[in-house]
């Protein structure tokens, strides 16, 4: 018999290759670069000089580039002076200074034959040795020569342009401009408010030509909708003939616009941005959960902006998406606890119901709860329906997914549902069980949490035979009138809570807005609710419910509110 065989011993895997980088100076600082940097696409392509630069903290101004676009290197604006190393013309090898140092080579002055005068940062490789001069005087000349040729025709109505407060032109006139103009000629008039498409308004007159808007369309969003027309100073952005800028994607253009040229009509003259309270949110129009910045004043919201996060959405968000705000102050808003029709009071109707559920047989309980409410408000629920051996469900919402950002769910937090276990196997699939159930008179009390189940095959006739029909919801519905309690709760910008996308990623978003009249986050009566007598425990916390949540739930160990980021952690499916 052969001895056995004895085991490799274990060994640690290679290390990486170091990445290879080219050391250069920034402004007469030395600073070590990667030799590569991921482009727009995620591709290695050589690094820029503008790249370098701003590793090195110098900020190079610029408008047509875009870290998420394809380099076009027509503004001009950040032309830089730059040095390379010099060779020796008789031997060809670098050429030192006296004392032993290598002699550079500057682009501008003094002026060495051979070399540009200057050159683009945003597409000009590095080299080694190489100096990048971004503050140099004849740096500034170029870019004082660049804002007066984009100034020229440009007109002066900021006070009322609806870019104002974050205008690049604007900021870049006042940090690298000149003064005063030599320029006495009439300006070329270009045509004002030219409606582009359903949610676009262009005002030519302040276009730059950076081609933001055109690149976006074409590489991004794949609309080749827009493009250039006429010629020299008469150059307009405009959409193909026969053809409006209408794509899911659109108000991407808007953000990227560096001036006032293209502009929202949902957010136009709505609002200064200066007076706006910016909120991190997330998107709750489906699935991908993109991160959102909420623009709002005064217990209003005004605009959703995308937020970068490049495990997410990257840089953009769909128009739908960024519009489906408007509701959340619809006039009909749920404001009232109210109880069998009348209106009543949380200290009145919380008590009540905890009565009835202690006194619920087992079984005797059924729970609909939406994949829009958030993970700690579906955990919370998870442990009520534990208590009364309730059967759980979430109602399935599906669309079309577009390949980009719209995913196919259109519910914001369908994982978080099935992670906390308000459903398992197929999301809907207890929804027959549950009306069987209160027809046959096994489900006596029904508990919905923002949704309409009389769309969903719980007709009106069945709540009708219900003992007890506990709804909270936000907007009125069929279901909210047949409510034997009503419970007004939040959205998801005037509450604290985490949603968990269809990829895994668990995100924290925060409160923008306060709720109109009685209506409290769900999360908050939903403690009450499990914890008894408010007079003797803790008001909810978010952290500490989620802390709570992350201990009882397998997919969430080890995690901690505190330490997920603005950008969320990825949590096993």
């Amino acid at each position: 018999m052969s001895a056995p065989a004895t085991a490799a011993p274990a060994t640690s895997p290679p290390p990486l290759p170091a990445a290879e980088t080219v050391t250069l100076k920034v402004n007469g600082r030395t600073v070590q670069v990667p030799k590569t940097m991921p482009d727009w696409q995620g591709k290695p392509q050589p690094t820029t000089m503008l790249q370098a630069a701003r590793l090195g903290g110098v900020e190079i101004p610029h408008y047509c580039y875009h870290d998420k676009l394809p380099v076009a290197g027509n503004c001009r604006m950040c032309l830089v002076e730059f040095g390379t190393p010099a060779l020796d013309p008789a031997t060809r090898k670098p050429a030192l200074n006296a004392d032993g140092t290598p002699k550079i080579a500057r682009s501008v002055l003094p002026y060495e034959p051979g070399t540009p005068r200057g050159a683009i940062a945003c597409a000009t490789p590095i080299s080694p040795g190489m100096e990048i001069y971004a503050d140099s005087p004849a740096t500034k000349q170029m870019r004082e020569a660049v804002l007066e040729s984009l100034l020229i025709n440009h007109p002066l109505d900021c006070p009322i342009c609806d870019q104002a407060g974050e205008c690049k032109l604007q900021e870049y006139s006042v940090e690298h401009g000149q003064s005063a103009s030599g320029f006495f000629e009439t300006k070329v008039h270009k045509p004002k408010a030219v409606d582009l498409g359903p949610r676009i308004m262009l005002d030519d007159e302040r276009c730059i030509l950076c081609t933001r808007c055109i690149r976006f369309s074409k590489d991004i969003a794949g609309d080749d909708a827009l493009g250039i027309v006429n010629r020299g100073s008469y150059n307009s952005i405009a959409a193909f003939p026969g053809r409006q800028f209408d794509n899911n994607y659109s108000l991407n253009t808007v953000d990227l616009c560096p001036v006032g040229a293209l502009t929202s009509k949902d957010f136009r003259f709505k609002m200064r941005v200066w007076f706006l309270k910016e909120t991190r949110s997330l998107c709750t129009s489906c699935g991908t959960g993109c991160n959102i910045v909420i623009g709002s004043r005064e217990e209003t919201l005004y605009r959703l902006e995308p937020r970068e996060n490049e495990a997410v959405n990257s840089s953009w968000m769909c128009d739908s998406g960024r519009l489906n705000y408007k509701w959340i102050g619809r006039a009909d808003r749920l404001r009232e606890v109210r109880v069998r029709g009348g209106h009543s009071t949380w200290s009145a109707a919380l008590p009540q119901i905890q009565a009835i559920l202690a006194k619920a047989p087992q079984g005797s309980v059924a729970i609909l709860a939406g994949a829009r409410q958030t993970t700690e408000e579906l955990y919370l629920l998870k442990k009520l329906a534990d208590r009364f051996g309730a059967v759980t469900d979430s109602v399935p919402r599906t669309g079309a997914a577009d390949g980009f950002l719209v995913a196919a769910d259109r519910n914001c937090n369908t994982q978080g549902a099935r992670l906390t276990g308000i459903w398992s196997g197929t999301m809907g699939a207890q929804i027959p069980r549950i009306a069987e159930g209160i027809r046959a008179g096994g489900v006596r009390t029904l508990v919905v949490f923002g949704e309409d189940v009389t769309r969903h095959g719980i007709g009106p006739e069945l709540l009708a035979s219900l003992e007890t029909l506990v709804v909270s919801d936000l907007l009125p519905s069929a279901t909210t009138r047949a409510a034997h309690y009503l419970l007004p709760g939040c959205a998801a910008a005037e509450k604290r809570g985490t949603f968990v996308n269809v990829k895994g990623r668990l995100q924290k978003f925060l409160k923008a807005v306060e709720a109109p009249g009685d209506a409290r986050p769900e999360m908050e009566f939903l403690w009450d609710l499990l914890e008894g007598d408010v007079a003797r425990r803790a008001p909810a916390n978010i952290e500490a419910i989620f802390n709570q949540m992350v201990r009882e739930v397998p997919a969430f160990a080890g995690l901690e509110w505190a330490r997920v980021g603005d950008t969320g952690v990825t949590v096993p499916l």
